[in-house]
């Protein structure tokens, strides 16, 4: 009987550690980096190169724009300042989903 408990208490406690391991483990579409996380990086890095005096005080992605059935538009929107002054610009990467390869970087301060 002593034995049968033990065996009992090693299942029980195997499953447990299996549960939470898998209760932790991030499902498909979180453990994926989005495909968008590319055009940021390069989005950033023109960002801080045309305003090299102060760093960026707020990031933003805006969403996507099909421009047609290869391609797409990544919008991302930044807050930085120059001169003193706040104000924001907008990085539009437009890149083929088929090649992965970037087609136009647009970089715009926005009108206010």
């Amino acid at each position: 009987m002593m034995k049968g408990m033990t065996d009992v208490k090693r299942l029980a406690a195997v499953m447990i550690a299996v549960l939470a391991f898998l209760a932790f483990q991030p499902n498909g579409t979180e453990a994926q980096n989005p495909d968008y996380e590319k055009y940021g990086r390069m989005a950033i890095a023109i960002v801080s190169a045309d305003y090299p005096g102060d760093p960026i005080r707020d990031y933003q992605y805006l969403g996507r724009q099909n421009i047609n059935e290869s391609e797409v538009a990544d919008t991302f929107r930044f807050r930085v300042v120059d001169k003193g002054r706040s104000l924001y610009v907008r990085v539009t990467a437009q890149h083929n989903l088929t090649t992965g390869k970037l087609v136009t970087l647009k970089v715009e301060p926005e009108k206010r």
